[in-house]
């Protein structure tokens, strides 16, 4: 099971690497990311579940470094308010709580992160669509098919797999890519 386990990993990782599409897309994800921080934008997260860790794994990176020291990159994952997202998931509903966050903390020129690995939760849905009339660029991570998230992505990182363990993975190490590129783009040594 173990070993399985890996393997599995590994044969992903290696559809991905052999994916140019994907790839390029990755690249030009990290450069619109460079561009909003050259610009004096911010990066905001958003994911439910393991997909909201990564949200915050990833906030953090570029809010805190990766690599090595440099100066702080604004960036956020828009869980980590709880008050707020209790107190709008319930005056509201839980599918608004994304939206509601992005609507007073996004702005034009900012982007937007969504992490599913269906690509059809309803809530980073709505966050997609928010952005978008902000004129945010949105940047989708998902599994396969892109679900309902493929039509609101300005780029699309969605991974050739339908396992949720794989798909989860494979987006903390294209975000980790996406953390190295923009840093050794912003703070070369």
């Amino acid at each position: 099971m173990i070993s399985k386990a890996i393997q599995n990993s590994i044969a992903l990782k290696e559809k991905i690497l052999h994916n140019k599409e994907l790839l390029r897309t990755v690249q030009i994800a990290a450069d619109e990311i460079i561009v909003a921080f050259k610009n004096g934008n911010k990066v905001l997260f958003c994911g439910n579940g393991g997909s909201a860790a990564d949200a915050q794994h990833l906030a953090a990176e570029f809010s805190g470094r990766f690599y090595y020291d440099r100066e702080p990159l604004p960036s956020e994952a828009l869980h980590v308010n709880t008050s707020f997202l209790t107190a709008v998931g319930n005056d509201y509903s839980f599918a608004k709580v994304y939206e509601r966050a992005v609507k007073a903390q996004g702005k034009k020129g900012d982007i937007l992160v969504g992490i599913s690995t269906s690509g059809n939760s309803e809530n980073i849905v709505n966050a997609m669509k928010a952005a978008t009339e902000l004129g945010m660029r949105t940047i989708g991570f998902t599994g396969e098919t892109g679900g309902k998230m493929k039509n609101h992505s300005c780029y699309l990182i969605n991974v050739p797999s339908t396992d949720t363990p794989r798909i989860q993975e494979a987006h903390i190490m294209l975000g980790h890519i996406i953390c190295e590129i923009v840093e050794k783009t912003l703070f070369p040594k």
